[in-house]
């Protein structure tokens, strides 16, 4: 059987692969309290501990009972996208009109729907590194090219608008960033935005931006959405990470007004429409009750930062930026080993803490990092942080 030569341009997603392996240990007699071992703690994922809360979940039942279960438009329930439009108000203080508003199969559909509507074969599209690996492995599906730039602690681990001016080519068609980013949790500074925005505008371009971690800022001067800089922005999100639904694949894209009817007649053929059941329950989401629960456990995930971050500095696992958002710190272990992906499955082994290496993220120096999510429990965090204080020493 001969396969498509694209999937030559997709790595492996290494973090599912160091996850596997945390799984095969964590299977093991070491790992079993009933033996005297001590279970694995997963800090490698990015998931929230935290489920979707209540209201959701009892909306997602009603749905079911009521047999709200057939297709809908594939742009989204409109009530749903009149509750995301609401929303951007409320939070952002942004008029977002919801035809503006395409309702996906997670922010993967959202990402993947984009390339394809905006990039093609020779065209080259401009990446932080690091960076989450998929972001670029979309672009890869579309027979484009993801071109990583370097970046450095003192940029945040961001691109700035000289780095993007200087790397244009004829074949550069744009930009794709995060903010806040996995695996950093740094954001782009609102004028440095507005300044690469500038660039690629001036250049023909189009600026995509990851925003599927604004709702988990900690920061006032980075919690913006890039909409505020005008429609053009596209603008991709998800029910996932604030809004705790990971499982029930749902995202959604904002978009310039002549890109909508092109990627609904895109959305109808690929993927029809978002299931219907999770539209429904996340309706429920911009209620008031599930909005105050939705800011009890963002500030549940600052005090972890600000708990985990300091102890990580003090262990010798430095970490240069704090993370303003998302639940993610970027950690050079460069003092205690000279490859972060040896480092890593030895952490495995001897601590029983399963940390992600920075192979996944980019190729600027990625044996110098490993990522680490504090979307655990604080308990876990605390034990995981004893642990590694045990093996360090």
């Amino acid at each position: 059987m001969k396969l498509a030569g694209r999937l030559g341009h997709i790595e492996p997603f290494y973090v599912m692969e160091c996850a596997k392996a945390a799984q095969r240990i964590a299977a093991s007699p070491a790992c079993d309290p009933a033996r005297g071992g001590e279970r694995m703690l997963f800090l490698n994922i990015g998931e929230p501990d935290f489920t979707a809360p209540p209201l959701v979940q009892q909306a997602a039942e009603r749905a079911i009972r009521d047999g709200r279960s057939q297709y809908t438009d594939a742009l989204g329930l409109p009530a749903l996208r009149e509750a995301i439009s609401g929303w951007y108000a409320q939070r952002f203080g942004l008029q977002i009109s919801a035809e503006r508003i395409m309702v996906t199969a997670g922010a993967s559909a959202a990402l993947q729907l984009a390339c394809l509507a905006l990039f093609e074969a020779g065209d080259e599209v401009l990446m932080p590194d690091p960076s989450y690996p998929c972001n670029r492995h979309f672009v890869a599906a579309a027979d484009a090219v993801a071109r990583l730039l370097p970046t450095t602690a003192a940029q945040r681990f961001q691109l700035d608008a000289a780095a993007v001016a200087q790397a244009w080519t004829p074949a550069t068609c744009g930009v794709l960033l995060a903010s806040p980013s996995n695996p950093t949790g740094t954001s782009i500074h609102p004028d440095e935005l507005r300044r690469i925005d500038t660039v690629v505008r001036g250049q023909g371009g189009v600026t995509i931006v990851d925003e599927i971690y604004l709702g988990l800022s900690y920061d006032d001067t980075f919690g913006h959405s890039a909409l505020q800089l005008g429609e053009h922005i596209v603008s991709v999100n998800s029910f996932s990470k604030y809004f705790n639904m990971t499982g029930w694949r749902l995202g959604w894209l904002v978009l310039p007004p002549a890109m909508v009817a092109p990627m609904e007649r895109l959305a109808q053929n690929l993927f029809i429409c978002a299931s219907t059941i999770a539209q429904h329950a996340a309706l429920a989401c911009f209620q008031a009750e599930s909005i105050a629960e939705y800011e009890r456990r963002r500030a549940e995930f600052r005090a972890r930062r600000d708990k985990v971050v300091p102890a990580l500095n003090a262990l010798g696992l430095r970490v240069p930026v704090e993370p303003d958002g998302a639940f993610y710190a970027y950690i050079d272990c460069s003092a205690h080993h000279a490859d972060s992906w040896d480092f890593a499955f030895g952490l495995m082994d001897s601590a029983h803490v399963a940390l992600t290496p920075g192979r996944d993220f980019g190729r600027a120096d990625p044996q110098r990092w490993l990522r680490l999510s504090f979307a655990s429990s604080q308990d876990k965090l605390d034990e995981a942080l004893h642990r590694l204080r045990r093996v360090l020493a």
